[in-house]
C-alpha cells in the first residue's frame, strides 16, 4: 500500500475561478464533494507497477480502449505507470456545465502526482484538444511534488494537448492519449511528459 501524499490536488479546487463564481451556493458544495473524493481515492490508491527489466517506453500500458484501469507516461524519458486501477476518473454534469477530472499517484520523486482535468468543457472524440491554463472552459494538466510548494501547470506558452481514443457515457469508458511540458516554479526545473495514455472507467 502506497504512503498518503500530500493533498495537493487541494490547491487546485481553493483557487479555482468555477468555485469562486458559487461559493456558498449548492453548486459550490456538489463540486466540492467531487473534487474531494478524487483526493482521497488518489491519496490512498494502491500501486505495484515497478518493474526493473523494461526500459522507457516499454514500461508503459498498452494504449487501450477497454477501462483497463491504466494510466502511463515518459516523464523526461523516465516511466510514470499506474496500473492499480483505484485512481478516481470523473466525468459530471453540474449546472449545465461538464466538470472531468482523472489523477494518477506514483512516487517518480519529486513527482508524486500528474492530474489532468478540464472545468465547464465537454468531451469529444477523436479531436485533439490544447491543455492550457487553469482556467474555465480549458482542459489543462499538473504535476504535483513531494514537498508543499506550487504544482507545475500547463499555460497557454507551452506545448501540450490531449485526444480521447474513447468516450462512452454508458459504459462509463473513457481513454486518451496525451503529451504537454511544464515548468516548475520554484525550481525552474522543466518536466517534458510524452507518450501519455490512460484508459479507465468514470462515474458521474
Amino acid at each position: 500500500m502506497k504512503k498518503l501524499s500530500k493533498p495537493s490536488f487541494q490547491a487546485v479546487m481553493l483557487n479555482f475561478p468555477a468555485l469562486n463564481a458559487v461559493k456558498g451556493s449548492k453548486s459550490y458544495r456538489r463540486i466540492s464533494l467531487l473534487l474531494l473524493s478524487f483526493l482521497l481515492l488518489s491519496a490512498t490508491s494502491c500501486n505495484n507497477d515497478d518493474d526493473n527489466n523494461c526500459q522507457g517506453i516499454d514500461c508503459l500500458p498498452p494504449a487501450t480502449q477497454t477501462g483497463e484501469g491504466t494510466f502511463g507516461c515518459l516523464v523526461n524519458g523516465v516511466p510514470f505507470v499506474d496500473n492499480s486501477g483505484f485512481f478516481n476518473c470523473f466525468y459530471q454534469l453540474v449546472d449545465g456545465e461538464y466538470y472531468f477530472g482523472i489523477g494518477s499517484d506514483k512516487e517518480l520523486l519529486p513527482i508524486t502526482q500528474i492530474i489532468i482535468l478540464s472545468w465547464m468543457q465537454e468531451i469529444e472524440i477523436g479531436t485533439t484538444i490544447e491543455l492550457e491554463s487553469r482556467n474555465n472552459g480549458n482542459f489543462f494538466s499538473e504535476i504535483a511534488f513531494d514537498c508543499f510548494c506550487p504544482n507545475a501547470t500547463t499555460t497557454d506558452g507551452l506545448d501540450g494537448n490531449i485526444t480521447f481514443t474513447e468516450f462512452n457515457i454508458n459504459s462509463n469508458i473513457v481513454s486518451a492519449i496525451f503529451e504537454f511540458t511544464v515548468i516548475d516554479p520554484s525550481t525552474g526545473t522543466v518536466y517534458e511528459i510524452t507518450e501519455g495514455r490512460f484508459d479507465s472507467f468514470f462515474t458521474q
